[in-house]
């Protein structure tokens, strides 16, 4: 009996510090890096986001914008940055991305953050020119196979989640497509809407507007069902490839080694705002769906997204821009 008591006692000092920090938190003002510039999907999400977490946690909650490096200064300030809570980061797929497309890896994520919930997805779509010839994605496919690797698209830049989601693709429907890769998508649908290039990849909410103009028409969505902002659009699973999907995700990560106690505080405050009508509201006006998913569930996505991209990086030999 005096042996269990002592362990218990011991167990009790040992989580005590835990426990404390997590009532006490948070104790100041907490910041939410972006690794994009402001203005973004990610960088709007993260504001609105914000705006409800400083409502249920009672701290002010502050945007940095980093950019740079594909999103790695963010991470890497992430990384150094004390495991107290107060410091989080909006990540998207570059986060099991740049493991790949950079060698060295940059970083490590399943040993170098803490993954506090997944909030949203956007599908990746393949657009056209509307004077285009190809009107559907089996169009694109006929004329894939006649003449493989003659047709060009554009894409954010090599290594961008659309760039690898075409070239997840290809592989699928047996296919070869040139990749032409742009800085940023706005520059890449300039040109396709210039006629300069028939085809473009990009995340849903920056062809909407082109969409609903008459100057652009969507192929196919990449999402596992069919995008609220775009729902007369067919899936890529729909236009023959079942199981097919490839999505922009968003979620908010932690430093390593913050506690468990806080990390569960976070994910609370993270799914009480995104129940918000206004959260809610304002992810589907930039193309985004709710999608939340726990901790355990976010780092189950980035280990699986994390051996999909070193499969697709390998056998496409890409390196990043």
């Amino acid at each position: 009996m005096g042996f269990l008591r002592f362990a218990l006692l011991a167990a009790a000092a040992v989580l005590a510090p835990f426990a404390h920090a997590a009532d006490a938190f948070p104790s100041k003002p907490i910041h939410i890096l972006v690794g994009y510039p402001p203005g973004g999907a990610v960088d709007v999400i993260a504001r609105t986001l914000g705006q409800q977490l400083a409502v249920s946690l009672g701290q002010p909650v502050i945007v940095d914008n980093k950019p740079g490096a594909s999103t790695n200064i963010a991470v890497k300030t992430l990384i150094d940055s004390p495991p107290d809570g107060h410091t989080l980061m909006l990540a998207a797929n570059s986060l099991a991305a740049n493991m790949a497309l950079f060698n060295p890896p940059p970083f490590d994520a399943e040993r170098d953050v803490a993954p506090v919930a997944l909030v949203g997805r956007v599908p990746v779509v393949i657009a056209a020119g509307a004077g285009s010839e190809y009107k559907t994605l089996a169009d694109l496919v006929k004329a894939a196979k006649a003449k493989p690797g003659t047709i060009n698209y554009a894409s954010p830049g090599n290594g961008s989640t659309p760039h690898l989601a075409v070239e997840l693709f290809t592989r699928a429907a047996g296919i070869q497509l040139a990749h032409i890769p742009y800085k940023g998508g706005a520059p890449a649908i300039t040109d396709v809407l210039g006629g300069q290039l028939p085809l473009v990849a990009v995340n849903a909410l920056e062809v909407v507007p082109h969409v609903k103009a008459g100057k652009m028409r969507v192929l196919a969505v990449m999402s596992a069902a069919r995008s609220p902002i775009l729902p007369e659009v067919p899936t890529i699973a729909e236009s023959g490839y079942p199981g097919f999907e490839a999505a922009v995700w968003y979620g908010v990560i932690a430093p390593a080694k913050t506690p468990p106690e806080i990390i569960e505080k976070l994910a609370v405050a993270v799914q009480r705002s995104l129940a918000t009508k206004d959260v809610r509201d304002r992810l589907l006006a930039v193309g985004g769906e709710v999608t939340y998913g726990t901790a355990p569930q976010f780092a189950t996505l980035i280990k699986s997204e994390r051996a999909r991209y070193e499969k697709v990086v390998r056998e496409g030999n890409i390196k990043a821009d």
